[in-house]
């Protein structure tokens, strides 16, 4: 989905933030790295078509490497326990 999709798809969501407020870690991370490696394959001269097509590959290979690993699950709980904490802050 892009950006303009959601938007329409979330205009009240969408006067509140952007699709990365409502996202989870997983797919931030991989946005990411696909967004570094988008910057590399232009640095490399490849045509738009061609990077797609690389970036569609990139995505589905890393959405099945982290989906289940121990690194990302590591995240998720430590990023739970941040939000946590802040919840308690702003409560005093």
């Amino acid at each position: 989905m892009t950006a303009k999709e959601w938007k329409e798809s979330n205009p009240e969501l969408a006067k509140k933030g952007n699709i990365r407020d409502y996202t989870d870690l997983l797919h931030l991370v991989i946005l990411n790295n696909l967004q570094n490696t988008s910057a590399e394959l232009i640095e490399d001269g490849l045509s738009q078509r061609e990077r797609l097509i690389r970036l569609n590959k990139s995505t589905k290979r890393q959405m099945k490497s982290l989906q289940n690993s121990k690194s990302m699950k590591d995240l998720e709980l430590l990023q739970k326990q941040v939000k946590e904490e802040s919840k308690l802050i702003s409560n005093k």
